[in-house]
């Protein structure tokens, strides 16, 4: 079993921000056994990326229940992602964002996270630019990947619609959010859909070696998972990089491996 200063160690030797912001996608199996189960982790997250000021970010994501009345309902927290983000959905000393598909549980300084997830309840799609995703970037924030690979890096969409790339956004239809207190509120919304392309994040993983070689990824452990701590600006302006040089075409309709001219 690890304990929760174990996992504290093992965040600060990979160099985990404690000043910014950190948004955290996490398998519980792959790290193993924590004091404290899934609840012991999340203290040892919030303990070691909030102690400078910093904040942490959860994805409590709500896409799958597209089909519900409320896809997002604030009134009984639950998320479509997994043990972490239902743990954090439900703590009362996060604050979860309002997005109906892609709304994230934000722990650190009341002050700070009140700035930082400000006008989510004004998103249209899923990971807008001007939205907490856009904002991780802009604070030169960090993405953890705690057993899991670049397929569950979310923040990876929020580039491609930076740079809007085409046949990834579906129409806009109408969403409904019930709040905590009961209020419900209709919202427009944008869902991820690629004609042609089944899952699009599937594919994001062909992108680790271009972001390895501008060295925007460091590799350690948590648990007993393997980390990646990757730097959300780093991996953007890859991406710019990428699209770029390969002149904009479609690079995510299946696994054939990246170009490396399009990034050496």
């Amino acid at each position: 079993m690890f304990t929760k200063e174990e996992i504290r160690r093992q965040l600060e030797a990979l160099g985990v921000p404690r000043d910014r912001a950190v948004l955290v996608h996490t398998s519980l199996r792959a790290v193993g056994e924590t004091e404290g189960r899934g609840e012991g982790f999340l203290d040892a997250l919030i303990d070691h990326c909030t102690a400078e000021g910093g904040l942490l970010c959860i994805p409590t994501h709500t896409w799958a229940f597209g089909s519900r009345e409320y896809p997002l309902d604030m009134t009984a927290p639950e998320t479509c992602i997994g043990t972490l983000p239902n743990i954090a959905a439900r703590d009362p000393r996060g604050v979860r964002t309002s997005h109906p598909s892609h709304s994230m549980a934000v722990f650190g300084d009341p002050a700070r996270v009140a700035a930082f997830v400000a006008g989510e309840a004004r998103a249209v799609s899923p990971c807008p630019p001007d939205g907490c995703y856009g904002k991780i970037c802009e604070m030169d924030g960090s993405i953890l990947l705690v057993g899991v690979g670049h397929n569950r890096d979310t923040y990876l969409h929020c580039v491609e619609e930076m740079m809007d790339v085409p046949n990834r956004l579906s129409p806009i239809r109408a969403r409904q959010v019930r709040y905590a207190d009961g209020r419900v509120e209709v919202r427009d919304h944008r869902g991820h859909r690629s004609e042609g392309i089944r899952d699009v994040s599937a594919h994001f993983p062909k992108y680790e070696p271009a972001f390895r070689h501008h060295g925007c990824i460091r590799d350690g452990l948590v648990g007993n998972a393997p980390t990646q701590l990757c730097s959300a600006r780093g991996m953007r302006d890859v991406l710019y990089l990428v699209r770029e040089r390969s002149g904009g075409i479609e690079l995510l309709a299946d696994d054939t491996p990246l170009e490396e001219s399009y990034y050496k």
